[in-house]
């Protein structure tokens, strides 16, 4: 296990997914309370632990969903996204949210120039917030914006003022994805040292670190993982979902159980749903993940999948692909049209594939299969099945 290999302070690994509040934040993203419910649903059915569903305050359709969220009979916790506000817990609290996320700025630049107040200030608005959830019964998120921009002891008096009023976790947000992984780890291991509660690691990509920090933070002592399907969130995107999951279990071996069989399903509906493109070249659930053209790797694909794989494309939803274009080879050639009872000899794929790589030069892509036909039927004057 992964605490065994690296000797972690900690034994368990939780998901919060934010898809619904972070995700949606994206600029020009909009999901219809249907598409909530539904995410939510899948989510839960993956095996998130925690979802933030939304922000209860905005009130209208976003309370509304959250609402049909809460009352869906899900097993994960339902978390609603907080200001230190009295009145946005209340919003919370009538939804039936069983846990909430405070959120405030903890950095001078944030405090000086967003806030315009001060560090007491903060402070002193955060604990009454923590307080009035902790009576009302609250699982409590304390999230601290811009934490790797702030003060590192600043942020450790912030998370022990937060203990002591009642908060269960600390969410570290790398809110403008400023960090780097070896600085991450330092960080998180400094905060553990200096108090004693659960971290959550809330990273963003801007530099295209989102994952690696959040594993990061992981190997300092962090014990939850904030996400997002597809990496879906502000600017550049957050840590995503899929990649947290697989890299954990198959770089770490540390499985936390979840039905990564649908991550392909559910990538392809939050795509939809947000309007956001699913690249082919998306780690763990893109189309080419498993989509092999390069003669010498799909020759060995064919022979042995695990040659070009880092894991079965079935473990996530998808299928293995031999592509045939400029860069395959006569081992692809045979392959792809053994697939339609044509065996061909060493000497016609060789024959072949000149003119094939010409069609595909030609049209800039890959060819397609009923191409492929065409072109045996025009060199061999017809097609001889098995």
């Amino acid at each position: 296990m992964l605490y065994e290999r690296l000797n972690l302070p900690v034994k368990d690994i939780y998901i919060v997914d934010t898809t619904l509040r972070d995700g949606e934040q994206t600029a020009g993203v909009v999901f219809a309370n249907r598409e909530k419910v539904r995410i939510a649903r899948f989510l839960d059915e993956m095996g998130v632990h925690q979802i933030e569903a939304g922000v209860p305050v905005m009130g209208g359709d976003e309370k509304e969903a959250i609402k049909k969220i809460c009352n869906s009979g899900l097993k994960a916790s339902i978390m609603g996204w907080n200001r230190p506000v009295i009145r946005d817990i209340e919003q919370s609290l009538e939804c039936g949210v069983d846990a909430v996320a405070i959120s405030i700025s903890t950095s001078d630049i944030h405090i000086k120039h967003k806030l315009r107040t001060s560090r007491e200030w903060v402070l002193e608005h955060m604990v009454q917030a923590v307080e009035f959830a902790k009576k009302e019964g609250m699982y409590i998120s304390v999230n601290a914006e811009d934490a790797s921009r702030t003060d590192s002891d600043f942020l450790i008096q912030f998370a022990q003022a937060a203990k002591e009023a009642g908060a269960n976790r600390l969410r570290y947000c790398d809110t403008v994805g400023i960090l780097e992984p070896f600085k991450t780890y330092e960080n998180i291991k400094k905060i553990k040292e200096g108090v004693d509660i659960d971290v959550e690691m809330h990273t963003h990509n801007d530099f295209g670190m989102a994952t690696a920090n959040a594993i990061a933070g992981v190997m300092a002592g962090a014990s939850w993982i904030g996400v997002t399907v597809m990496g879906l969130g502000e600017r550049a995107g957050n840590s995503a979902l899929e990649e947290v999951v697989m890299a954990l279990k198959h770089l770490f071996k540390l499985d936390l159980g979840f039905k990564t069989e649908i991550f392909r399903e559910v990538a392809e509906y939050v795509s939809r749903a947000s309007g956001r493109e699913l690249p082919a070249w998306k780690a763990i659930v893109g189309s080419n993940m498993f989509a092999h053209e390069s003669g010498i790797h799909a020759d060995g694909a064919l022979k042995n999948p695990k040659t070009y794989e880092a894991f079965l494309p079935e473990e996530v939803g998808l299928e293995r692909q031999i592509v045939v274009g400029k860069h395959s080879g006569t081992a692809a050639l045979k392959a792809k049209y053994a697939e339609y009872g044509i065996r061909l000899t060493e000497h016609q794929a060789e024959e072949l594939l000149p003119k094939i790589r010409s069609y595909t030069v030609s049209m800039k892509r890959p060819l397609f299969d009923k191409e492929l036909m065409y072109i045996y039927e025009d060199y061999y004057g017809g097609t001889k099945r098995e």
